[in-house]
């Protein structure tokens, strides 16, 4: 008999859903993210010669990352400070990090409803005492001053919140976010900020990061969602050098340190954000007032609060809303839009919501209306508007 018996775990909905449903000849319109550029297209967007990559050396790099990509983040993001910046393999692993570094046993930690999986699923990994910031306490651009402040009380170790939020949308104003930072400073707490979809705004201003002038502040970004950028694999981790620091065990025992040739790439890609960020932005903005028309047209069928940042929105279905249904039933609901239609939807049990469903409107322009005519014939034909 075989002595093997792996640890069991479920796995996060999201990635679970992914794993089994993406796949070729599909209008995936549930993506957080944009349009992905192309290698061919990056080279010539960033002005990556040849000779650039052929005069890489594939030695090993360092465990903060290596020194252009590190001085390119800081510069957009961190106050140009390199030492208060740690590059890794996706965001989700900087999360993992600084998240494993910075938490204790019995610490209180206040988490945004609805977060993106890994951003909940450490401070319980680690047995903290978790406090939910609910969704409608966000509205106008702010975090109801009540409800903030008896969340955030002396003692808290953390707030872990993001914005604009993936799925809704929901974002912060300039305004509420110097509230945000002087209720977390006023209570001793560390601010821990995903930024994943800041740069594109929709409301409000694109928000600073939280962390660029230094402090008790934790901030995470990725080249996956706005640079146009997953399969590049690079995020990173804007933080107090001692907390930094604090990551290297675990990661000299995992990961170790980029590739040379990737950091390469991220590099300048960061020094043309503003290029590859604003194509996209446009794209999704356009997909955006299109989807804001469907909303209006399919009004009986659906409802939504319009997204205020980011590329995604959680639209709610009013025959499952009405009914009541359980959490299975929006999934179903999700396998027979994609059966049907061929079209992809994330369920909203992803994201603690049973009655909706994350669609995305970062992709290409004749997808993301193909994908929206399969739904709304999808809906249509189970008929039930109000």
């Amino acid at each position: 008999m075989s002595s093997l018996r792996p640890r069991r775990e479920e796995p996060p909905v999201l990635e679970e859903w992914y794993r089994r449903h993406l796949g070729p000849d599909i209008h995936d319109i549930s993506s957080s993210g944009v349009h992905p550029y192309t290698f061919a297209e990056i080279r010539e967007v960033c002005r990556i010669p040849a000779a650039a990559l052929d005069a890489i050396v594939m030695d090993d790099s360092v465990s903060q990352g290596g020194a252009g990509i590190r001085q390119a983040v800081a510069d957009r993001y961190a106050g140009g400070d390199p030492d208060r910046v740690l590059v890794t393999h996706g965001s989700s692993e900087a999360i993992a990090l600084t998240l494993g570094a910075l938490l204790h046993p019995g610490d209180r930690v206040v988490v945004q409803q609805g977060i993106y999986h890994s951003l909940g699923h450490y401070p319980r990994a680690a047995g903290c005492e978790v406090a939910e910031l609910p969704a409608q306490a966000v509205r106008d651009g702010e975090i109801d001053p009540d409800v903030l402040t008896a969340l955030v009380t002396p003692g808290t170790a953390a707030v872990v919140v993001n914005f604009p939020h993936n799925p809704t949308g929901a974002t912060l104003s300039p305004q509420g976010l110097k509230a945000l930072k002087e209720q977390t400073a006023q209570a001793g707490a560390v601010l821990v900020w995903d930024a994943a979809t800041a740069e594109i705004a929709h409301r409000w201003e694109v928000l600073a990061d939280p962390g660029a002038d230094g402090g008790d502040t934790v901030s995470y970004g990725t080249f996956s969602k706005t640079f146009g950028l997953p399969g590049l694999r690079v995020g990173w981790a804007i933080a107090p050098k001692e907390l930094i620091t604090a990551t290297f065990p675990l990661r000299d025992r995992t990961t170790l340190f980029l590739s040379p040739l990737v950091e390469l790439v991220a590099e300048r890609a960061m020094r043309h954000a503003d290029e590859l960020i604003g194509a996209r932005a446009a794209e999704a903005r356009d997909n955006l007032a299109y989807l804001t028309q469907w909303m209006a047209e399919h009004e009986d069928l659906v409802r939504w609060t319009p997204p205020e940042g980011g590329v995604c929105a959680l639209p709610v279905f009013r025959e499952l809303e009405r009914a009541a249904a359980g959490p299975e039933a929006v999934e179903r609901f999700c396998l027979e839009l994609l059966a049907r239609h061929r079209t992809l939807l994330v369920p909203g049990t992803a994201f603690g919501a049973p009655h909706g469903a994350r669609l995305g409107f970062g992709g290409p322009r004749e997808g993301f209306r193909a994908g929206l005519a399969g739904l709304s014939e999808f809906l249509r034909s189970r008929g039930g508007g109000r």
